[in-house]
């Protein structure tokens, strides 16, 4: 799919392409969205760049994804989708600077391209050029990550109380500790995919930044790209320590298990002690041996169940007083 975005009235206007031959040069903002051949080709016949394949834009090294080409800056980062769901993933979007326009070439719908497209659409800058458009899909990509890490904290603060604190007696709740684990290892992943976005992210800015010495920006758009130096930075410091702090729930959780199957295991272990003297007694009153004078006694019987009940009733009140149950 192709969008392209003119500004008219001050505010940007998503044009509908009917012919690709003859895409507007005063658009300021071309979006391709699981773009075609035909529609690679007509873009690149209007902007003179090369638009990156699919393949190309997975490509992890840095060369392949921040360079200098034919006077155009291709930059690809690592953003996030599905945020929102039990199943986040991360899709690799390419942003092309081209004079003063701006192509994104994408395989997925990252909410900030909707907020941004939305945002502009009610009202922009004057005289509004591709960089600009770019800096508002930096930053609300940035704001989507501190979003997904607020969130993150809350719901890891929130399992972090109902193991350390919780409302009631847990002894045998198999399905709610299954639970628990389950909602530590979403939030784990999810916060290692926010970092990942946030490193690319920050590399990408770090790359614009070098790339615009010399370039007439505004003193605005400058200090701007350094606040987003600073706040990937501060966002990418705290993904880290909630990584950490996921790691110590973690482990805080498997040592509650491990707390609670030793439990179970010391009250087996106790009961087997307790009646071990009464199986004992049982045993010897059960051998069948002709010169045994207790099985002539007429109260025999009743004395021999006396003897395994106090047999069984004195280790449990010595492991009472001891403490160990």
């Amino acid at each position: 799919m192709l969008s392209v975005f003119l500004p008219a009235e001050s505010a940007l206007k998503k044009l509908a392409v009917e012919d690709l031959a003859g895409l507007p040069e005063a658009s300021v903002w071309i979006d391709l969205v699981n773009p075609t051949q035909a529609e690679d080709k007509a873009v690149e016949r209007l902007a003179g760049i090369a638009v990156p394949t699919r393949e190309d834009m997975q490509e992890i090294e840095i060369s392949s994804r921040l360079y200098l080409e034919n006077s155009a800056r291709y930059m690809t980062a690592t953003l996030m989708c599905n945020s929102d769901t039990d199943m986040p993933r991360t899709t690799a979007v390419t942003f092309i600077l081209t004079g003063h326009r701006l192509v994104t070439v994408r395989y997925d719908t990252p909410k900030p391209f909707s907020l941004v497209e939305a945002k502009l659409g009610r009202a922009c800058s004057a005289g509004i050029t591709g960089e600009m458009v770019l800096m508002e899909l930096l930053d609300a990509v940035i704001d989507r990550c501190a979003d997904i890490l607020e969130r993150v904290g809350a719901d890891v603060d929130q399992v972090s109380h109902e193991i350390f604190e919780p409302d009631s007696e847990r002894h045998g709740h198999a399905k709610q500790y299954a639970k628990i684990l389950i909602a530590i290892g979403r939030k784990g992943d999810l916060t290692s995919k926010v970092r990942e976005s946030l490193v690319s992210i920050g590399r990408l800015v770090t790359f614009l930044s070098a790339a615009i010495e010399g370039v007439k920006w505004s003193k605005d758009m400058r200090e701007q790209l350094k606040t987003m130096q600073r706040d990937v930075g501060s966002l990418t410091d705290h993904a880290s320590y909630l990584s950490g702090k996921i790691t110590f729930v973690l482990d805080a959780m498997l040592g509650v298990v491990n707390l609670e199957q030793n439990n179970i295991i010391k009250l087996f272990s106790v009961m087997a002690v307790v009646l071990m003297p009464p199986t004992l007694i049982a045993s010897i009153y059960g051998m069948n041996f002709k010169d045994m004078p207790e099985l002539e006694w007429p109260h025999g019987y009743p004395i021999a169940i006396i003897a395994m009940i106090a047999a069984a009733i004195v280790p449990y009140y010595i492991f009472k007083i001891k403490k160990w149950l």
